[in-house]
């Protein structure tokens, strides 16, 4: 399948993948620096999100694979050293699972690991947020332009996301707004077929799974269920970092991924610490509280409008 990608600088190439309603425009805060290290980075956008066509029929994680899977045969780059974020990142542990596909992987809080109440949590709170994200599309531009609307709009998904970049969230909204698969792929992710596992010394590439400890979207305890699916997996923490380690740890985030890919990293240099039991009373007022924010913005606009 053709897919649209940003291709960036030369050298041995790195592939990065989004995760849902996201696009190769995530991965802006790293990307330069990634460059500058002497990598080619391709960011792809993935069906149904950018400037790629939606794929025809169902949509989840194993046909996103194989269009992922098709598209490195095509190109040519079976085997490339990847990093996931989010879905992403559960796309690339899927890839590494299946064995030849890919190289050295970095997997970014990857989501399909929730058992529980968190499959619910999951679902309505990503579900009302892109809810909200299409309906606010005619005033998101003021939203964006403080950050007291930034904090709102993304409380959820960003530990600190009134330091986020206007044009970074902007990019993000919009696509969350437009993606065409977003809601099967939601359902699929909560709903859908569980992320298969590999037994012990299966995967013989370098992988990494990095998770944020103020991560309000895949939790932390989901880490350890991660680790026990792919137990040749090391396990690095982002401390004060929410889901997405590219946006809130940008500097740490290349760092690592340069460490695993560049094959530098050392075995005791990943300690896997012992997680942080996330309070789902903790994270559900945090969740009202963007809420709140949200409301308060909105009530601000049509009083001035």
């Amino acid at each position: 399948m053709d897919m649209h990608c940003i291709r960036r600088g030369t050298g041995k190439p790195l592939l990065l993948i989004h995760g849902i309603g996201g696009s190769s425009r995530s991965w802006h805060l790293i990307l330069d620096a990634l460059v500058e290290a002497g990598r080619q980075v391709i960011a792809v956008d993935l069906p149904g999100h950018g400037a790629t066509p939606a794929l025809r029929g169902e949509v989840s994680i194993r046909t996103l694979a194989d269009a992922v899977t098709d598209f490195l045969q095509k190109q040519d780059l079976m085997g490339i050293d990847a990093v996931g974020s989010s879905m992403g990142a559960r796309l690339v542990l899927e890839l590494a699972r299946r064995g030849g596909i890919v190289g050295a992987v970095v997997s970014l809080d990857p989501g399909g690991f929730w058992r529980g109440w968190e499959v619910p949590f999951f679902y309505y709170s990503v579900a009302t947020s892109v809810r909200l994200v299409r309906l606010l599309q005619p005033i998101m531009p003021t939203l964006l332009g403080n950050p007291i609307g930034r904090t709102a709009l993304l409380a959820q998904f960003s530990a600190r996301p009134w330091q986020l970049p206007a044009t970074l969230v902007g990019d993000e909204m919009r696509t969350f707004a437009s993606s065409p698969s977003f809601d099967e792929l939601l359902d699929q992710l909560a709903h859908g077929e569980r992320q298969q596992g590999v037994p012990p010394g299966t995967i013989k590439q370098p992988l990494v799974i990095g998770w944020g400890r103020q991560d309000r979207v895949c939790l932390p305890r989901q880490a350890t269920r991660a680790l026990a699916a792919f137990p040749d997996a090391h396990l690095h923490w982002f401390n004060d970092c929410g889901h997405f380690p590219q946006w809130d740890a940008p500097t740490q985030t290349v760092r690592l991924v340069l460490a695993v890919i560049n094959g530098e990293l050392l075995l005791g240099g990943l300690p896997a610490q012992s997680t942080q039991r996330t309070s789902p009373r903790k994270v559900f007022f945090k969740l009202a509280i963007g809420l709140v924010l949200i409301a308060s913005v909105i009530g601000l606009f049509r009083r001035k409008t």
